[in-house]
């Protein structure tokens, strides 16, 4: 009998089919092994499972509901239209979940800090909420640009306690913050671990987040069966990095396990 398809995948190179696996320098390649076989060890314990459940429903407010929008449905001529309402979970979106995940990850591999980069600064309140929470030290790279346009998560960071450190290079975004951030992490993987903020990077992260953010399409096939009786006809979701959308169209009826 074939194994339900997200079981099969990433196989044990960090491959899903022809995509994925892990092209990073040599010096870090034993920093990512070590996190992959944290990760795989403490996926399959109790405990740390039974730990990240009481943080999201205790911490984050989970289950986040799923709301009718009546008035859009009736604007849009009468498919009914239901939101997932991740606005609600702590922090304003949905980054809060892996951020717990990895920060918890990273209390027990004994590391002391979390870096990141982020762009339009919700992943990086998210980051900086979780390392506050796990008493980490946060630092967030972000772009002049940037910068500049979210001051207001700017601060917010900074009330949390993360260092945000000005990236002036190139266009003094996005971009060049992921270079500044990964330079960083690339200066001490011992006591750090660089906290990647969707499904992309260098394996296991990206198994790691469709993991933690599973959460969100779990609890929305619940609701939604609870509501209504039956599946709906198209879920659909926005897509940057992709983990909102990995979240909301995983069928976890098919994973080893659900966290």
């Amino acid at each position: 009998m074939q194994k339900p398809y997200l079981k099969q995948f990433p196989n044990e190179n960090g491959y899903f089919g022809k995509f994925g696996g892990s092209f990073v320098p040599e010096s870090i390649s034993k920093a990512m092994q070590e996190i992959n076989e944290s990760y795989n060890l403490i996926a399959q314990n109790s405990d740390f499972i039974a730990e990240l459940r009481k943080i999201r429903k205790h911490f984050q407010g989970r289950p986040t509901p799923i709301y009718f929008a009546h008035n859009l449905t009736q604007e849009l001529g009468g498919a009914g239209i239901y939101l997932k309402r991740e606005d609600l979970n702590h922090t304003g979106a949905h980054k809060l979940n892996h951020c717990m995940g990895e920060a918890l990850l990273a209390k027990f591999m004994g590391k002391k800090k979390l870096i990141a980069e982020t762009g339009a600064g919700q992943y990086g309140v998210a980051l900086a909420t979780a390392a506050a929470y796990f008493e980490l030290e946060c630092e967030i790279h972000m772009g002049e640009v940037d910068i500049a346009k979210e001051h207001p998560n700017v601060v917010r960071m900074k009330i949390l306690g993360a260092k945000v450190v000005s990236v002036s290079a190139g266009a003094k975004t996005l971009k060049e913050a992921v270079d500044s951030a990964f330079e960083a992490y690339l200066s001490d993987p011992i006591n750090s671990i660089y906290a990647i903020g969707s499904v992309v990077g260098p394996h296991p992260f990206p198994k790691m987040v469709r993991d933690f953010q599973a959460v969100v399409g779990f609890e929305a096939r619940e609701q939604f069966l609870e509501m209504t009786g039956e599946l709906p006809d198209i879920v659909a979701a926005c897509v940057g990095g992709g983990s909102n959308a990995m979240g909301i169209l995983v069928d976890l009826s098919m994973m080893r396990w659900s966290l």
